[in-house]
């Protein structure tokens, strides 16, 4: 079917609840939506100049059919639409697929064996486990290998006993020294003994049991002993309690946060269960979906799969429907669930952390710091963009009399300056110093090119920041406007000591103080498109007073210094040009050629050669 065959048979449908299912021309299901009106939601793909994302988009030029059930409630058409995708496993659906294999805690065989995790049951010794989570077997085996202060080094014993000196492990009491051949066989065999028992049954479980042998060890007098073993209880205890959630009560807890950079978003939940933190899952999304809508798709998917929920669900920002996203998730689990958006307190500190988890997942993904995803994600929440600015365009005023009038642009790439997009403009149109017109003159001349078609221009920004107040903004909107642009226009206002202090827009300022990442973010912008501007009016001022010079000399008018400037760009390079080289670009025959070098030669011979080096602009990008 056609677009418009499409759009008319989804104008019959009802407007009940239901699920709908959408098909590419060999029948196979692609997609599979929920709506609270059948007929609203279906026709809203085929209607032109949707607002669709790039996945929606992608997923209706495909579609040559549609299916749809009705049902009883939205709820219903909830569970329903779960149910299809883990049957069909639709391709433009967010599929969770389960791709975990199960580890194993590794006792290996030997009269000195060590703790490690293990993929897979290879080899001899003993294994504990299966266990779902990785993140549960590393965590287990690094507190094992701490609590009791055993070797994980790549020794072998009793082979190198006594053969070199400890690691830092030791020095640092991570490690009690078996290297120094100071325990035995059978002593060490009962401290693994101890160390699995720990493993099985839990931290303080053992607690009891190692203080009766401490107090007996301090009766025997064996004091070495009993600071070992006190020094276990300590270590127990202190793991016991940061594994512990920070507060009483809510002992069973999912946590779950996003981050989202460019095209890609992270989903981390963490679990805790009795009081302790037992996984870490990370997930990630390489499409365009907007993050409001992959969330409330994710959460739905996430928990239609779940066999252990908990009884508590907190999460970064509401689903799209919290009241129906609660009654799923109690219906998934089959008894009472809480979903919440923590605002203070505790809780929202363990919100903080999944997010910050994500945010140092997603720039391990991206290769960004996740001080620069962090900021990017707090300046678009904050402006209210539909996703964090990725593009991002500066823009600012220089002003040095009737002859240094400039404009400099600057670009940040995902949140790092990309000088090769730096641009560079001579304010021709404006006459005197009017820092609203000239900014105005910037941008549409800017805009034109784009308008154009200009290959250096193609590229429209994610956000413009004028370096300015409402003023600049304005007289830019109305740029905009005129040109049928539509771009995040924003201002940045300085303090009296000249720093930054907010973002402004047309309806006011928006402080920056709150958000640490976005604040620095925006300051080094405002800060890098002031020293670009300013470097660039300098030039040009020296370049005039350069002109002004060599006109000077006899048979230089405005013409020849113009291309003699051209041609050299510096002081430095003219004194190193021949007679020759002199006279072909000014256009002279060879004795005015001869003057006009021992000229420049009399007039800047005697300057300091790191002066006339420092000439040149040191962006090398043309003017605009």
């Amino acid at each position: 079917m056609t677009i418009e065959e499409l759009k008319q048979k989804a104008l019959s449908l009802t407007l009940q609840p239901g699920v709908y299912l959408m098909k590419d021309k060999q029948g196979e299901i692609i997609y599979v939506g929920k709506a609270k009106a059948l007929k609203n939601r279906v026709v809203s793909y085929f209607r032109e100049n949707s607002s669709h994302t790039e996945k929606v988009r992608q997923m209706v030029a495909h579609v040559h059919d549609f299916d749809y059930i009705v049902t009883g409630s939205e709820f219903e058409a909830l569970v329903l639409e779960c149910s299809l995708i883990k049957l069909h496993s639709p391709k433009y659906n967010i599929l969770l697929k389960d791709d975990k294999g199960y580890h194993y805690i590794h006792i290996s065989e030997g009269d000195y064996p060590r703790i490690s995790a293990a993929l897979q049951k290879n080899g001899g010794g003993t294994f504990l486990g299966p266990y779902v989570s990785s993140y549960i077997v590393k965590q287990s085996v690094d507190e094992v290998n701490r609590v009791f202060c055993l070797p994980t080094c790549s020794k072998k014993f009793p082979q190198e006993f006594r053969k070199g000196r400890p690691c830092l492990n030791f020095h640092i009491h991570r490690c009690f020294g078996l290297c120094q051949g100071k325990m035995g066989k059978d002593e060490y065999q009962k401290l693994i003994a101890e160390a699995v028992e720990y493993l099985k049954h839990g931290s303080l479980a053992s607690v009891g049991d190692l203080e009766k042998e401490m107090e007996q060890a301090a009766e025997a007098l064996d004091f070495e002993r009993a600071a070992r073993l006190r020094d276990r209880i300590r270590a127990i205890r202190k793991m016991a309690e940061t594994q512990q959630v920070l507060f009483d009560g809510d002992k069973s807890l999912d946590v779950i946060a996003f981050a989202q950079n460019h095209l890609v978003i992270c989903a981390v939940v963490i679990q805790y269960r009795d009081g302790r933190l037992t996984d870490k899952l990370t997930y990630f999304f390489d499409d365009s979906a907007a993050l409001p809508e992959l969330r409330s798709e994710f959460l739905e998917q996430y928990y239609a799969g779940a066999q252990d929920i908990a009884r508590c669900v907190l999460l970064d920002e509401a689903p799209e429907d919290p009241e129906l996203f609660e009654q799923f998730v109690r219906h998934q689990a089959g008894r009472a669930v809480t979903v919440a958006v923590p605002q203070k307190g505790d809780r929202k500190k363990l919100v903080e952390m999944a997010h910050n988890n994500a945010l140092e997942q997603l720039s391990d993904r991206v290769q960004r710091t996740g001080r620069e995803v962090a900021a990017l994600e707090q300046l678009g929440s904050l402006l209210n963009l539909p996703s964090p600015p990725m593009y991002i365009e500066s823009y600012d005023i220089s002003n040095w009399g009737e002859t240094g009038r400039v404009g400099g642009m600057v670009v940040f790439e995902n949140g790092r300056p990309l000088k090769s997009d730096y641009k560079r403009f001579a304010i021709k149109e404006v006459a005197g110093q009017d820092d609203f017109a000239s900014m105005a003159e910037v941008l549409r001349r800017r805009m034109l090119r784009y308008l154009e078609g200009d290959p250096a221009f193609s590229r429209l920004p994610d956000l413009i920041l004028l370096d300015g107040g409402k003023g600049q903004v304005s007289a830019v909107r109305k740029v905009f406007e005129e040109l049928d642009i539509h771009v995040p226009l924003f201002g940045m206002v300085k303090d009296s000591r000249h720093r930054t202090r907010a973002i402004v827009g047309e309806e006011g300022e928006i402080a920056l103080s709150a958000v640490k990442a976005a604040f620095t973010f925006v300051t080094a912008i405002q800060d890098e498109v002031h020293r670009f501007a300013l470097a660039y009016q300098r030039t040009l001022h020296k370049k005039t007073n350069y002109a002004s010079d060599l006109k000077k000399l006899p048979g230089i008018g405005d013409a020849r210094a113009k291309a003699l400037l051209r041609e050299f760009r510096t002081k430095k390079r003219m004194l190193e040009a021949s007679p020759e080289e002199l006279g072909q670009v000014a256009k002279l025959p060879p004795e005015k050629a001869e003057t006009l070098w021992t000229g420049i030669h009399e007039m800047w011979g005697g300057e300091e050669p790191a002066e006339a080096a420092g000439e040149e602009a040191s962006e090398n990008n043309p003017k605009n």
